[in-house]
């Protein structure tokens, strides 16, 4: 099939088009970007057969099946609109609008079209969380009573402040928009529940030049009754790998049921889960850890990577639900949006239901 990756030059563009490289389904890959040089850089890379500067040339491209985009958010809701209006199925990079007003109004156009439309919360296919919903799910640890979760990472001065993704105007957000969002998707993943209220306090406090928040705090009500809790922000301040030019992240994930925990830290993707359980089916062995090698692969997170873009396109073959879809973006659009009125207001915010 054919295929597009659209943001030539953008955050995980490069990761997008290794994962279309290396899936044997993709056969011919076009790309889009808005600089001329960027786009010649690619010339020659594999199955690349169209670099386009003007968007109507890319979409008149015959039996375009779908397309991965990672652009500015200001034009997401515009570009998007095209995809969809051309029939294109589409995986957007997160976030898929600056609200989730903008949000809705892209899944209801394509359920309406009958078109597949997925966001890239990848983390879900992480071995390590695949296997934390299957124990939740199986009930190894009971009701859960608890999910907390932490997820920081350098401070904005690493990371070039003056980028796009640190300009409200833009981006329409700053931490939790761009990365805490995932965490919020695995709430949700993880647990088979859906939060239901928020309350929160944003703030910008790294001493940089942005006008978004670089650090969150969320407290939330799941509708079975559990309470989550999300840490977020860029703070870190030394990098990673021998303090290098690489990001340093600091993760934590733990779940607390009436009959047991699990929990993963980790500085970069977790590979080790620690589990405690006191079900007679766990009797033998009440503490368990698992160690976990993830698959080699030069596509974007991997084997894990390849995995959920194939479910995708399934999906969009009509042969599946999909890895993360529009209605996902949209809940999680829904908790952000509270937890800025939250901290705007003082308020807790309740969150409609999907």
């Amino acid at each position: 099939m054919k295929a597009a990756v659209l943001g030539a030059g953008e955050a995980h563009f490069s990761g997008h088009l290794k994962t279309l490289q290396v899936l044997p389904e993709v056969d011919t890959i076009h790309v889009w970007g808005d600089n001329q040089e960027t786009l010649d850089a690619l010339e020659g890379e594999a199955k690349v057969e169209g670099l386009f500067l003007n968007v109507d040339d890319l979409l008149a491209q015959q039996d375009l099946f779908f397309a991965i985009a990672s652009v500015r958010s200001d034009i997401k809701p515009q570009l998007f609109n095209r995809l969809l209006d051309a029939g294109i199925h589409l995986m957007a990079e997160k976030p898929m609008g600056t609200s989730a007003k903008a949000v809705a109004e892209l899944v209801e156009k394509a359920e309406a079209a009958g078109l597949a439309l997925g966001t890239c919360y990848q983390n879900r296919y992480h071995p390590v969380n695949q296997k934390i919903r299957s124990l939740v799910a199986t009930g190894a640890i009971g009701e859960l009573m608890s999910i907390e979760m932490r997820m920081l990472t350098t401070q904005p001065k690493f990371r070039n402040p003056s980028k796009w993704l640190f300009q409200k105007d833009i981006a329409g957000g700053g931490m939790l928009a761009w990365l805490g969002c995932h965490y919020i998707d695995l709430m949700r993943y993880l647990t088979g529940d859906e939060i239901v209220s928020v309350a929160a306090e944003v703030a910008t406090r790294s001493g940089a030049d942005i006008d978004v928040e670089d650090i969150a705090v969320l407290s939330m009500r799941l509708r079975s009754g559990a309470i989550g809790s999300l840490h977020t922000g860029y703070t870190l301040s030394l990098r990673g790998e021998a303090y290098g030019d690489t990001p340093s992240y600091d993760t934590y994930v733990g779940l607390n049921g009436r009959h047991g925990r699990m929990m993963f830290d980790a500085e970069g993707g977790p590979s080790h889960l620690y589990v405690e359980s006191t079900t007679p089916e766990w009797a033998t062995a009440p503490v368990t850890e698992f160690d976990f090698v993830v698959g080699n692969s030069p596509a974007y997170m991997g084997v894990a990577g390849e995995a959920f873009i194939r479910d995708f396109i399934l999906a969009a073959q009509g042969k599946g639900e999909g890895s993360a879809t529009g209605r996902d973006a949209l809940q999680v659009a829904r908790v952000i949006d509270a937890a800025y009125e939250s901290s705007r207001t003082g308020r807790r915010i309740d969150i409609a239901a999907p």
